[in-house]
């Protein structure tokens, strides 16, 4: 591994999966928030800064199959850029959907 996983990207990059998986937490919990659970993570994720592995943590944020709902929802080359830092972080390629 090198220091690209926690290498900040692009403010740009960083903002967008910033939004993204916020809007994607509000229809994660369908059930009005009921536990509080999405509530938890968009406060986490609404005042984080683009320092560190922020940008991977808010991915890591999400199971696989809410990681393809957030990949769906990006730019390619946010995507490249997260896939980038999967790949150096030891991700296996084939669990990679960005």
């Amino acid at each position: 591994m090198t220091k690209l996983y926690y290498t900040p990207p692009r403010q740009e990059l960083f903002e967008a999966v910033k939004s993204r998986a916020m809007e994607l937490w509000k229809e994660v919990d369908t059930d009005n928030d009921k536990y509080g659970y999405a509530t938890s993570k968009i406060n986490q994720i609404k005042d984080i800064e683009n320092v560190g592995d922020n940008f991977m943590y808010m991915v890591a944020m999400f199971d696989i199959n809410n990681q393809r709902k957030l990949a769906d929802r990006l730019a390619q080359e946010t995507r490249d850029a997260i896939r980038e830092r999967m790949i150096d972080g030891g991700n296996p390629e084939e669990y990679i959907v960005f």
